[in-house]
């Protein structure tokens, strides 16, 4: 059975005022229910302007954004909505507004005039979904970038949202940062069923995606699983995209006359491949 749709852009345009071009020009995409997408461009490509409609924090010029079937125009719901579906931005220190970690969870929820004791239990369990309960009495000032990072998505958590926008949430953040960060993310997709639309520039974060949509002006000019797009090495270099590290090596052996599959986007796999090359039997022992 085919899972509801949680976001939909419909021929959506959005030009900047003042700008030249359309940000986003007559797009259409659809996000499922608690798939996990990952959407790829270079930067001006319009990624981001089209992450902030399925906030409302932008309006389209033309076409429409629905959200669980609510157009985001509709201003009377524009509380609701921005429930429904929670961001999270590049900087986590433009989203921390307390001294202590645990009253910048309840910030937005302390806003809303939801019960202290409710309060309290939703706090909590964002905390603990997020991996920052331990942090909870901490200053935020003294976490690193990846822990506030999940500070940020701890008090988006606790408004108890269906879905999640990350806006090159781990662009500022060295790899363990971002490590940890994505764990969290992938955990909230699989094991909460939270539906995600990550805007990255990390091909390796794509790759564990369900699903990868490369926009270029404005539009998407690729789709498909993550070993679908990233096996189009070509395509997506004139695009001025990189690929996953083991899905360059494997592309570079190919051209240099050691045949390899296409469509290798893990180390493991990677490794899997190269033992198979070098020996003729099938799958690398240490990774067994």
């Amino acid at each position: 059975m085919e899972k509801e749709t949680m976001l939909c852009a419909d021929h959506v345009t959005f030009r900047y005022r003042e700008a030249g071009k359309n940000a986003v020009d007559d797009l259409s995409l659809c996000v499922r229910r608690g798939e996990f997408v990952a959407v790829l461009g270079a930067n001006g490509c319009g990624k981001s302007t089209l992450a902030k409609h399925f906030n409302a924090i932008l309006l389209p010029t033309s076409g429409q954004v629905l959200i669980e079937g609510i157009s985001t125009e509709q201003e009377e719901n524009l509380m609701q909505l921005r429930q429904k579906v929670g961001m999270v931005f590049q900087n986590p220190d433009n989203q921390i507004v307390a001294t202590v970690v645990e009253e910048d969870v309840a910030f937005a929820l302390e806003n809303l005039g939801v019960e202290p004791s409710v309060m309290r239990g939703r706090v909590d369990e964002a905390m603990k979904l997020a991996g920052i309960y331990q942090y909870r009495d901490k200053a935020p000032h003294h976490l690193s970038g990846g822990q506030k990072q999940r500070v940020a998505i701890a008090g988006v958590l606790a408004m108890q949202p269906d879905c999640l926008i990350l806006d090159e949430a781990t662009a500022m953040l060295d790899p363990v940062g971002r490590d940890k960060v994505m764990r969290t993310v992938r955990r909230l997709n699989r094991e909460c069923g939270i539906t995600v639309a990550a805007i990255t520039h990390y091909m390796e974060e794509a790759a564990t995606a369900d699903r990868v949509i490369v926009m270029s002006e404005g539009k998407i000019v690729m789709e498909g699983t993550p070993k679908e797009v990233f096996s189009q090495v070509d395509k997506l270099r004139e695009l001025h995209l990189d690929v996953p590290q083991s899905t360059e090596l494997c592309h570079e052996m190919t051209r240099a006359g050691m045949p390899m599959p296409n469509d290798v986007i893990d180390v493991e796999s990677c490794a899997d491949e190269l033992y198979r090359f070098l020996t003729g039997e099938e799958g690398a022992p240490c990774l067994k």
